[in-house]
C-alpha cells in the first residue's frame, strides 16, 4: 500500500472516529449528569431499613442498642393496646368520646391513613374544628361544647357529637398534549349537633417513622429555608409555624403535623390520647370536652402515666426509615434530574443531616426526607381556611416523602394529601396550587414520557 492511500486511509479512519465521538457526545453529557448519589439509598442515613414488604414502616431502627431496642419494643406494646371504658383496672378510661381505640388503629401498619370508602365509618380520618378566632395559647379556638376535634364515637350511654358525610365530584382536564386526567374533588357536609358554621378541617392519619429524624433537624437548618416574603423571586415563600409548647410553656418552632401544629413528638403522642381516645394524661389532665355537659370535665388523676406516654414518644421516635428502591435505574435518575428542574425541590427538600438529639441514635444523620418542615401557601382549592397558629387557611407543611412509593404495599390504597382526595402520586402533584403553580405548569408541559419519569423517582423514595 503506497503512502498516499495510508494517508487517506488514517484520514478516513480519522473522520470517522471524530463523527462518532460529535454523534455520542450529548448522550455521554447526559448520562454523566445522572451518577446515583450511594448516600441516598439511605434515606434514614444509619436508621434505614431495607424491607420493602407490608412491614417496611414497622421495622426498628437497626443502629439502636440493645437497651434502645427493648424501649421501643416496649412502646411498640403499649402504640398497640386497646382502651376499654371504667372502670377497668387494665386500660381503662376510654372516652366517653373519642375516635378510636388505639394509636395503631389510625396509624394502621405505622402508615398512611385514608378516608372512608363508602358507607365505612373514619376511622384513620378525623374532622378538626373551630369558630373564628384564637384560643389563649394563639392555636385554633375551640368549638363550645366540642372543642377541637369532631368525636364521632362514645361509650355506651353518651352520644357521640357527629359525623362527616363525604361526597366526591370528579373533575377532567388535560395537559398541553392532549393527554386526560381527572381529579376529584371532596364535599364535605357535618351531621349531628354541631353549629352549620364552625371551621373544618379533614386530616387523615400520616405515616409515622422517621419523626425522631425530623425532630432531630436543627432549628436553624429549618429557619436557612424560610424565604417568607419571596426574597429571591421564585415563587416560594416557606415560613415556620410557632406553636404552643405545653411543656415549655412558650411558643416554638412546629414539625409535625399537617400545618406543623406541634413542636414535639410527645406532644403529639399526648394530644392524640386525649383528643382521639378520650386518655387523659400528663400533658393533657382534662377531658377535650369544653362545656359539653354529656363529657367528664373532671380532673381526675391521669388516665396513663409519664411512662406510657414516653414509651410510646420513644417508639415513634425509633422507627426505621425504608430505603430507596431502584435508586439507580436510569429512567429514576432522569426523573430526579426533572423534580429539580421543574422546581418540586424548592419545597421538597431532599435533604438534611439530623443535630444533636436525646435518643443517641438519631444523631448526626444523613436523612433524605423531602420536606423543609415549612408552610406553603397550596392555593384556594386544598383550602380548609381553618388557622392553626400561624398557619393559614391555605397553608400547608410540605408532606415529607420518603416511603411514599410503599404505601400501596402497606397499606393497600394510594390516597394522598392532607384529607386523601388525591388517588396517585400524579393526582397529588396536579392538586398544587399556590406557591407551586407555576411548578405545575412545567409538570404540565413535560412530554407525557417525562411526566412519567418523574412520577416514577416520587414512587422511588
Amino acid at each position: 500500500m503506497n503512502t498516499r492511500k495510508i494517508l487517506n486511509l488514517c484520514c478516513l479512519i480519522s473522520l470517522t472516529i471524530f463523527l462518532l465521538a460529535c454523534e455520542s457526545t450529548p448522550n455521554d453529557v447526559v448520562e454523566d449528569s445522572l451518577h446515583p448519589d450511594p448516600d441516598e439509598q439511605l434515606s434514614g442515613g444509619a436508621t434505614t431499613v431495607f424491607i420493602a414488604s407490608s412491614q417496611a414502616f414497622s421495622t426498628p431502627a437497626p443502629n439502636l442498642s440493645s437497651g434502645a431496642l427493648e424501649k421501643h419494643l416496649e412502646g411498640d406494646l403499649n402504640f398497640e393496646q386497646n382502651f376499654v371504658k371504667a372502670p377497668a383496672e387494665v386500660n381503662g378510661g376510654l372516652g366517653p368520646l373519642f375516635n378510636n381505640v388505639s394509636c395503631i388503629n389510625c396509624h394502621i401498619a405505622d402508615g398512611r391513613g385514608r378516608p372512608p370508602l363508602g358507607a365505612e365509618e373514619l376511622e384513620s380520618m378525623l374532622i378538626r374544628i373551630s369558630i373564628d378566632g384564637y384560643a389563649e395559647n394563639g392555636g385554633p379556638n375551640p368549638v363550645p361544647g366540642f372543642g377541637g376535634q369532631l368525636q364521632d364515637k362514645s361509650i355506651f350511654g353518651f352520644e357521640a357529637e357527629g359525623d362527616i358525610n363525604i361526597v366526591y365530584q370528579e373533575i377532567s382536564g388535560s395537559y398541553p398534549d392532549g393527554s386526560p386526567y381527572s381529579l376529584r374533588k371532596p364535599i364535605y357536609t357535618l351531621t349531628g349537633n354541631i353549629p352549620a358554621d364552625v371551621n373544618i378541617s379533614p386530616r387523615v392519619a400520616p405515616s409515622i417513622f422517621g419523626l425522631g429524624l425530623l425532630e432531630a433537624v436543627k432549628e436553624s437548618d429549618i429557619l436557612a429555608n424560610v424565604d417568607e416574603y419571596d426574597a429571591n423571586d421564585d415563587g416560594i415563600s416557606g415560613r415556620a409555624n410557632y406553636v404552643w409548647d405545653v411543656q415549655l410553656e412558650q411558643a416554638v418552632i412546629g414539625r409535625f403535623g399537617w400545618k406543623a401544629n406541634t413542636p414535639t413528638l410527645i406532644q403529639q403522642s399526648a394530644a392524640a390520647y386525649v383528643n382521639d381516645m378520650g386518655i387523659t394524661n400528663p400533658l393533657f389532665k382534662m377531658e377535650n370536652c369544653h362545656g359539653n355537659e354529656n363529657c367528664d370535665t373532671l380532673s381526675d388523676d391521669p388516665e396513663i402515666d409519664m411512662a406510657i406516654l414516653e414509651s410510646v414518644e420513644f417508639y415513634c421516635q425509633t422507627l426505621g426509615v425504608p430505603a430507596r428502591r431502584n435508586f439507580d435505574d436510569i429512567d429514576i435518575l432522569k426523573g430526579k434530574k426533572l423534580f429539580n428542574e421543574v422546581g418540586c425541590n424548592s419545597c421538597h427538600v431532599p435533604e438534611f443531616t439530623t443535630g444533636n438529639h436525646k435518643v443517641a441514635e438519631l444523631s448526626g444523620q444523613k436523612i433524605f426526607p423531602y420536606t423543609d418542615i415549612l408552610l406553603h401557601d397550596m392555593g384556594e382549592e386544598l383550602a380548609d381556611n381553618r388557622p392553626d397558629f400561624l398557619a393559614g387557611g391555605r397553608e400547608w407543611r410540605t408532606q415529607p416523602l420518603w416511603g411514599i412509593g410503599l404505601v400501596s404495599v402497606v397499606n393497600g390504597h394510594t390516597m394522598f394529601l392532607h384529607d386523601g382526595r388525591a388517588r396517585s402520586v400524579e393526582e397529588a402533584i396536579l392538586w398544587h396550587g399556590g406557591e407551586a403553580e407555576k411548578i405545575i405548569e412545567k409538570f404540565k408541559k413535560l412530554p407525557k414520557e417525562e411526566r412519567e419519569k418523574l412520577i416514577k423517582f416520587v414512587n422511588s423514595l
